[in-house]
Order: structure tokens, then sequence, then C-alpha cells
């Protein structure tokens, strides 16, 4: 006899009031339960402490005789404080497809060759600047290495 712990539906039509109970897997929706656990109220404002109402001890006593609680149910235990949130039922299908996944891989791509392009950019005028100033400091010492080229020849011609 496998065992869940679910909620029933009550109350009037558009005004949705549920009773957390155990029952066995195959019977229906409203139909017999072995025992009330706890009320939810949806049409309460969710800080509204009457909103979920659980007894903590039978839900222990029920899941250790191997009760499951449903997706919901176990959703509310878990705000309550009685057991871990559950994991989604299926995290894969919010993830892009395949042709999402390849338009954004080519936007990410042009998005770095652009970035890359502004760096490189930055860099040039850097290396320009420093470049357009240098063979001005190194005419002088073009003029010197001039002036020192004729003293050395004149040496030379000295000695033989």
């Amino acid at each position: 006899m496998a065992l869940k712990i679910r909620l029933t539906r009550q109350g009037a039509k558009k005004r949705p009031f549920y009773r957390v109970v155990v029952a066995e897997a195959s019977s229906p929706r409203d139909g017999r339960y072995i025992e009330r656990l706890g009320t939810y109220n949806p049409m309460l404002p969710k800080d509204d402490e009457n909103r979920v109402s659980l007894n903590g001890e039978r839900i222990q006593y029920w899941i250790g005789n191997g009760a499951k609680a449903t997706d919901r149910v176990a959703r509310l235990m878990a705000s309550a404080g009685l057991g871990e949130k559950p994991v989604s039922n299926n995290p894969e299908k919010a993830k892009p497809k395949a042709k999402a996944q390849e338009r954004l891989r080519e936007q990410e791509e042009a998005r770095k060759a652009a970035e890359e392009a502004a760096a490189a950019e930055a860099e040039a005028p850097a290396e320009e600047a420093p470049a357009e100033e240098a063979p001005a400091e190194e005419a002088p010492a073009e003029e010197a290495a001039a002036e020192e080229a004729p003293a050395e020849d004149a040496e030379q011609k000295a000695e033989a």
C-alpha cells in the first residue's frame, strides 16, 4: 500500500481551501483519506500565519512509515521548516535550445572581438605618441654620433 501526503480540495467554487492528508496513492484526489495532517488556504496573504498549518509530529510519523509527499506539499513542508525544498522537476527544460545557444555563442564571440579591437585601438595611440617623441630625442644623438664619427676617422688616419 503506497501512501502519499497530498492536498484534498475543499471550499466553494473559486474559493479554494485545501486539507493536507495522508491517503493511498490509488484513491481519488478528494476521496477517502487515512488522516488529516493540516490545512492550506491559498486565499490568505503569504505572510499570514494561518495560510499553512501542519502537524509536524504526525507528518514525520507518516514519512517514517513510507509516505511520500507530493511536490506542492513538500514545498509547504519546506516553508514550515519540516523538510528541504524539492528540486525542480525538469531543470533542463528552461535551458535555451540549440539555435538559441548558437546565437548566444556568436554574440559572445562578436562582443569579445569588439573588446579586443577596442583594446588594440586604446593601445595603438599610446604606442604612437612616444614613437613621435622618440625621433626628436634621437636627432641630437645622431648629430652627436655624426660629430664623433669624423673625429674617429681623423684618429684612424693619424695612426696610419
